[in-house]
């Protein structure tokens, strides 16, 4: 079976990222994809983060009942923070049997050169490239490259917590048992 891991901070998981891990279950030759909710991202400032197990919960929620993903809290119990290539080994000690591959924007791939150990990255694991506006893929850096056309949401994260905080509806911007549950719990208030 070939896994494909969509790593991200989910804070909190919207239909963007949704619609792209759906696009990259259906029109890729993996059979399931994964949304790895990172607990500390080395690279952006924890302040604003909602706490793991809740974002975990959330993207649970958001993949209920879709048979091709999963929402995976796997590097919760890894060492912080948690770079990529270390999960990826982990994940590979641990599930033998299954393939794994790393998806992740064009924006992100722009940045592969600056990762932990991207050399053993592009050697062992192929990378699926969702196109996003304004970063092109102009250099591969020797990896096995998908690039695909996924369908792309111009929402984030962050303008989904600001509306929060303004008393605003978030209803079409995350599924809505995720809105039914940030309401209950007070998140991001």
């Amino acid at each position: 079976m070939k896994i494909g891991l969509y790593f991200g901070s989910f804070n909190p998981i919207h239909t963007g990222h949704l619609i792209i891990a759906n696009y990259v279950a259906y029109n890729t030759d993996l059979d399931k994809v994964w949304l790895v909710v990172s607990p500390q991202n080395p690279l952006k400032p924890s302040s604003t983060l909602l706490n793991e197990h809740h974002r975990f919960h959330l993207a649970e929620l958001a993949v209920e009942g879709a048979s091709r993903l999963r929402a995976s809290n796997i590097e919760f119990s890894l060492p912080r923070p948690s770079y990529t290539i270390d999960t990826l080994t982990y994940l590979t000690e641990k599930f033998p049997t299954q393939e794994f591959a790393i998806i992740m924007g064009s924006d992100s791939f722009q940045n592969l050169p600056r990762w932990k150990n991207y050399e053993q990255l592009i050697k062992h694991y192929p990378i699926y490239v969702y196109k996003r506006p304004g970063h092109e893929v102009t250099d591969t850096y020797g990896a096995r490259v998908e690039i695909l056309e996924a369908p792309l949401l111009d929402i984030s994260s962050t303008s989904i917590r600001q509306w929060i905080q303004e008393g605003k509806s978030i209803r079409y911007l995350v599924p809505d048992n995720v809105a039914a549950y940030i309401l209950e719990n007070n998140y991001y208030k």
